[in-house]
C-alpha cells in the first residue's frame, strides 16, 4: 500500500511541476520584490556584473558591488546610483583568493549587513589548447570561476539558513553543459560550478530550507568583450548576446525563482537533444551549429581593459 500511495503521489506531483513550469514558461508570472534586499554582485566592475547592479539598483535593492579592478568599480557604483540605488557599497576584492574573500566579506556583514541574494558573476577566460595553458592560468580559471563560488557561500550562506530566506546565483554557462576546444578549462570551471550549485540547492530542500532559492545561468557566449572574436555560424537563431538583454533576462529569473535559465532558449532544445542523442549525432549537431569551432577566432577582452 505505502508503494501505491508514494507512485500516486510521485505521479501527481510530476505531473504537476511539468503543468508549472510550462505555465511558467508561457505566461508572464508575478515577480517578486527585492527593494531592501542586499545584492552582492562579484565581478561587477564590467560586463553583465556592472549592468546587473544597474538592474537591481533600479529596483531599490542595495548593491554590495565586487571587483579587483577600483576603476570598474567606481564607474558600476556610480551608475547604480544614477539608476535609484539607496545604498551602494564597493570593495576590492580578488575572488581567486579565499582569505581575500573572507577578508571582505566580513567586512561587508560589519558595513552593510547580511547578504540576501548572491551573484556570483566573475569569471576568466584564457581560450588556448589544453597543452597551450600555462599551469598558473589553468589554475585561475578554477580559483575564479569555481572556487571562489565556495567561499562566498560559506561566507554568507549561514545567514540565509538562519533566517530561511535568500537567493544562489550562479554564472555558469552553455560551456557548463558541453565540452569545446579551446576551453577545457573553461568548461571544467563552468561544470563544477553547476553541478555545486546544483548541488548546494539540494542540499537546502534536505534542510527543508524552502526560503532560500537557487538561479543557475547558462548563456552563450556575450558581446562584452570577454569572448571578443567569437562568432555565431547562424546568428539569426545562436547569436552572441547582447549584454542589456542578457542582464534583464537574469533579473527576472531571479525574481520569478526561475531554477534554470538557459540563454538563448534554443539551448534548451540542444540540451534535450544532447540527452538522448548518440555522442556522433550530437558532435554534428554542434558542428551544424557552429559551436565546435566557434573560439577558432577568440580574441578575449584587450589587455589595456
Amino acid at each position: 500500500m505505502n508503494f501505491f500511495l508514494e507512485t500516486l503521489k510521485f505521479i501527481v506531483l510530476f505531473i504537476y511541476y511539468l503543468l508549472e513550469s510550462l505555465v511558467f514558461f508561457i505566461v508572464p508570472v508575478w515577480k517578486k520584490n527585492v527593494s531592501g534586499e542586499i545584492v552582492l554582485i562579484t565581478g561587477a566592475g564590467s560586463g553583465i556584473g556592472r549592468l546587473l547592479a544597474k538592474k537591481f539598483a533600479s529596483l531599490g535593492a542595495t548593491v554590495v558591488l565586487w571587483d579587483i579592478n577600483q576603476e570598474g568599480l567606481n564607474c558600476a557604483a556610480r551608475l547604480a546610483r544614477e539608476n535609484g540605488a539607496g545604498r551602494v557599497h564597493s570593495y576590492v576584492c580578488d575572488c581567486s583568493k579565499r582569505q581575500d574573500v573572507y577578508r571582505v566579506a566580513d567586512q561587508v556583514k560589519k558595513e552593510v549587513g547580511d547578504v540576501s541574494i548572491l551573484i556570483n558573476n566573475a569569471g576568466v577566460v584564457i581560450g588556448k589548447r589544453f597543452l597551450d595553458t600555462p599551469d598558473p592560468l589553468l589554475e585561475k580559471t578554477m580559483d575564479v570561476n569555481t572556487m571562489a563560488h565556495f567561499w562566498t557561500y560559506k561566507a554568507f550562506l549561514p545567514a540565509m539558513i538562519a533566517a530561511n530566506h535568500g537567493h544562489l546565483v550562479c554564472i555558469s554557462s552553455c560551456a557548463g553543459l558541453h565540452g569545446g576546444s579551446q576551453v577545457s578549462d573553461y568548461c571544467a570551471s563552468k561544470f563544477a560550478a553547476l553541478g555545486f550549485a546544483e548541488s548546494i540547492d539540494e542540499e537546502m530542500r534536505a534542510l527543508k530550507k524552502t526560503g532560500i532559492k537557487t538561479t543557475i545561468v547558462c548563456p552563450f557566449a556575450i558581446n562584452t568583450g570577454m569572448f571578443d572574436g567569437v562568432k555565431s555560424k547562424w546568428p539569426h537563431v545562436l547569436p552572441v548576446l547582447d549584454p542589456e538583454y542578457v542582464a534583464e533576462r537574469i533579473t527576472r529569473a531571479v525574481r520569478q525563482n526561475q531554477e534554470m535559465l538557459f540563454i538563448p532558449r534554443l539551448v534548451y532544445v540542444l540540451y534535450f537533444l544532447k540527452s538522448f542523442l548518440p555522442v556522433k549525432a550530437t558532435v554534428l549537431l554542434l558542428d551544424y551549429f557552429g559551436i565546435s569551432d566557434s573560439m577558432t577566432t577568440f580574441k578575449g577582452r584587450p589587455k589595456k581593459e
